[in-house]
């Protein structure tokens, strides 16, 4: 499993050279310094409570920086003690004034560590995603607000059922995507108080008596919230959460993706993606355009949701904690969300929408879209069973015979007698048949404007 998600991974690359990106979050570089900051943060936090010598503290945060913390350096130590954290230790400390040294790490295990790393980094990963997302909802306002009015055929099970417009759609994408800023939201503050200094099995062992007000202070100092009460070094549904919300929102964008490839076939013609002048959509068919972007999403909405399930798999811990763990999965899945929200940015912003070619699918069916419409104006003149049951006979003659709704009802002897010409063209008029999908698409609107200004 683990060997076919990292060949997917592949194509598409994950390391941008873009400053304050998901990727990187995970650099080397990055996690280095966050492994420091959490060392300086128990320093200062052991010192202030007067567990370790506040000359100490001091000595072990001026000395936190990268510059002395090479990698190659880690690399070659790690060959000699085979541990990631030891491995660190060791070549800060070369750094660091030898009596103060001593009270680096003081009382801590490595997993206290790596996890409040892990904490940190995903609480980045969160901001920076959910500022995708906002301005994701801004294209997102801007598509739904300026196709307010325009008129398409509504789709079920692939095929015409009524009236709607292409703003009451995407207001649907927009109302989901402000859900998963919130879903978002919610995970952050769960990841806020997952920072953890509990010993070796959970019980502060090694920490001592001022343990629980060393880890508040602690988390405090690293702008985390207060932590839970919990060990959760075996427990990592917090993680797991993250990482199915992630999966949730790749299946988000891989309804616009697969809705935005069928608008775009040839038959239908009713969004376009903007691809350039120059753009070549098949090697042998010059006249291909090939859905590339929405392809994309829908392929990140299948990679995503795998990597989730490699991570809901290490909530299955032995004891307190055994060895498994999914912190590259965890990476990984960060970054390729990343890269789809990336990937929509320019297919929602400049996005094609031909109304013409939506306007003129709406006639397709020669006006049986309002068959609803004809068939409630007749319930109130000859009852609802009866209206219906007409309905279908008039329906049936249009298709057989390929007449219009108009002709076909005007063959009936009992819609002639219960319905002028002039109401039948007005009730056939599938612009005035939309329900409240205007006003369903401002309340929508208006909400989330509401939200983005508090």
């Amino acid at each position: 499993m683990k060997k076919i998600l990292l060949t997917l991974i592949f194509l598409f690359p994950l390391i941008s050279n873009s400053e304050n990106k998901v990727s990187d979050v995970f650099k080397p570089s990055y996690k280095n310094q966050l492994f420091m900051d959490v060392e300086v943060a128990l320093a200062e936090a052991q010192s202030d409570l007067g567990i370790i010598p506040s000359w100490a503290a001091k000595e072990i945060s001026s000395k936190a920086n990268i510059k002395y913390l090479s990698q190659k350096d880690i690399d070659a130590e790690h060959k000699l003690v085979r541990h990631t954290l030891v491995a660190r230790l060791n070549v800060w400390k070369r750094s660091i004034d030898k009596d103060a040294s001593e009270y680096l790490h003081y009382g801590a295990t490595t997993v206290d560590i790596w996890d409040t790393v892990l904490v940190l980094q995903i609480k980045d990963s969160i901001d920076l995603l959910i500022d995708d997302l906002l301005e994701i909802e801004a294209y997102l306002l801007t598509l739904t607000k300026d196709n307010l009015y325009t008129y398409m055929p509504g789709r079920t099970l692939g095929q015409h059922a009524l009236p709607i417009t292409f703003g009451k759609k995407t207001s649907t994408w927009l109302a989901e995507n402000r859900r998963n800023i919130e879903r978002l939201e919610h995970v952050q503050s769960k990841i806020n108080k997952s920072g953890i200094l509990k010993g070796a099995v959970g019980s502060y062992l090694g920490l001592g008596q001022q343990a629980i007000e060393t880890e508040k202070l602690m988390m405090i100092k690293l702008g985390l919230d207060e932590p839970s009460k919990d060990d959760w070094h075996g427990i990592r549904d917090v993680f797991a959460e993250y990482a199915l919300t992630l999966a949730i929102i790749s299946k988000s964008f891989g309804r616009i993706g697969n809705e935005l490839t069928l608008l775009q076939m040839t038959e239908l013609g009713e969004t376009e993606e903007y691809l350039g002048s120059r753009s070549v959509g098949s090697s042998t068919m010059p006249q291909k355009k090939n859905p590339r972007g929405p392809g994309d999403l829908l392929e990140y909405s299948r990679i995503i949701p795998r990597l989730s399930e490699i991570v809901l798999d290490d909530m299955i811990n032995s004891f307190e904690r055994d060895g498994e763990k999914s912190d590259d999965e965890l990476k990984e899945i960060s970054i390729v969300t990343e890269k789809m929200l990336d990937r929509s940015k320019p297919l929602l912003k400049e996005l094609k929408v031909n109304k013409k070619k939506m306007r003129e699918n709406l006639d397709l069916t020669n006006g049986l879209i309002l068959s609803q419409r004809l068939t409630f104006y007749l319930a109130d003149k000859i009852g609802k069973d009866t209206a219906n049951n007409l309905m279908h006979d008039v329906a049936k003659l249009a298709y057989e015979n390929k007449l219009t709704l108009k002709e076909a009802a005007l063959q009936n002897k009992t819609v002639k007698q219960n319905i002028s010409i002039d109401t039948l063209e007005e009730i056939l008029n599938p612009e005035t048949y939309i329900g409240l999908a205007v006003e369903q698409t401002n309340l929508i609107v208006r909400e989330i404007e509401t939200k983005r200004a508090n």
